[in-house]
């Protein structure tokens, strides 16, 4: 199947002309209801998996909450008459300034997990970020993908060797940049997973770059069973003594952009780059990890600042709608992850499902950047912005 990726201002009118009959699986193109429409195809461990947070959820609504005190000041009559999506990240001209986030066991939502995805997000003209826990390989992926950009996250494993081969991998692979996730030593306390007693790994499933990797497979014993796989993954995962200092070796492992993910304080963000990484991504782990971390959001700027303008800085946590971007960009983004709602389109109809929330994203960042009058996603500033309240006066 083959889509074509529409035009800025065709999005919008596509997405009418299709009606209800022709929308993929007749999926919602409201992104609050998604969550809910998810619910209701997905077991409940599975869609707790999926949707919850850490503790009590507190990080997961301050994510939100860091959106919602920031409100868009439009300008009217600026003549725009058409608008550039396109961002320049790490030195590569992306066609839009959103990334899939890195997501865990996609097969535990859809059969074709993230070759479904993948396909999914070629088709919408998004960006794709392999988790370390997928389904399919490497390999499979990049097949899967065609010949749009790809980036590979690595949660950094206890050994060395295991390390170095899945990042030579991801260059044979074609991925253009490594995203390591730092926020995540040990799992963070989840309620919902631990109710249901269900977290996919360690039933085997999203550990598909661990079984076909020749480093893996050596320290098995013969005829290793799910259950060996899973120990021996247990025992690699979950790098307790990692220091920025060892980032350097990663560094010198690879000429891949090297960003680190799951940054939130400022001096966190300066120690990344001067321990060799090409760029930062403000995360929270979409409130999964730590209960009572502060929104993403509310600590961009202190992180742009920190870096200053020549060093790539994304947005992860909390994005839901056009707005959440435009938000993310004004305030020092160069770009933002998307998560949980791509997963929920999985879920709900398979690659079509995830092309349609992508392009129901894509058409409202495009109607925002038309209405707010900005001709470009790279022209958004601060200035664009207002503390939620009254303006003042001039």
């Amino acid at each position: 199947m083959t889509m074509r990726t529409a035009a800025p201002g065709d999005l919008l009118r596509d997405i009418y002309l299709a009606g209800p009959d022709g929308r993929a699986g007749q999926v919602t193109t409201n992104f609050e209801a998604l969550e809910e429409a998810a619910r209701v195809v997905l077991d409940p461990a599975t869609f707790a998996f999926v949707a919850g947070n850490a503790g009590t959820g507190l990080t997961g609504r301050a994510n939100r909450e860091a959106f919602d005190r920031w409100r868009l000041v439009p300008r009217a009559l600026r003549g725009i008459t058409r608008r550039d999506l396109s961002v320049s990240v790490l030195g590569e001209r992306l066609p839009t300034p959103v990334l899939l986030a890195p997501i865990s066991a996609h097969t535990t939502v859809h059969p074709e997990g993230e070759l479904a995805t993948v396909r999914g997000a070629a088709d919408a003209g998004v960006p794709f970020v392999l988790s370390s826990y997928a389904s399919h390989s490497l390999e499979e992926v990049a097949a899967a993908a065609g010949p749009g950009p790809r980036w590979f996250q690595l949660y950094w494993p206890t050994d060395d060797a295991l390390t170095a081969s899945l990042v030579r991998r991801a260059e044979a692979s074609g991925y253009t940049a490594l995203v390591v996730t730092v926020d995540n030593p040990s799992i963070g306390y989840r309620p919902a997973d631990l109710d249901h007693g269900f977290l996919p790994m360690l039933r085997g499933v999203g550990l598909a770059h661990y079984t076909s990797d020749p480093v893996f497979r050596a320290a098995l014993p013969p005829n290793a069973g799910t259950k060996e796989v899973v120990r021996h993954w247990a025992g690699v995962t979950g790098h307790l003594a990692l220091t920025w200092e060892r980032l350097a070796w990663l560094r010198g492992l690879t000429d891949l952009p090297v960003l680190v993910k799951g940054v939130l304080h400022p001096d966190d963000a300066r120690r990344a780059v001067a321990s060799g990484a090409d760029g930062v991504i403000v995360s929270n782990h979409g409130g999964r990890q730590l209960d009572g971390a502060a929104g993403a959001l509310d600590c961009l700027s202190a992180v742009r600042a920190a870096v200053g303008d020549g060093v790539t800085v994304l947005l992860d946590s909390g994005v839901r709608t056009g707005s959440d971007v435009v938000k993310a960009l004004a305030l020092g983004a160069d770009a933002v992850l998307y998560g949980r709602p791509y997963l929920y389109g999985l879920a709900l109809d398979g690659r079509a499902g995830v092309r349609h929330v992508l392009r129901c994203l894509l058409a409202e960042l495009d109607v925002v950047l038309t209405l707010t009058g900005y001709g470009s996603a790279e022209a958004l500033g601060p200035e664009l912005l207002a503390a939620a309240g009254p303006l003042p006066l001039p």
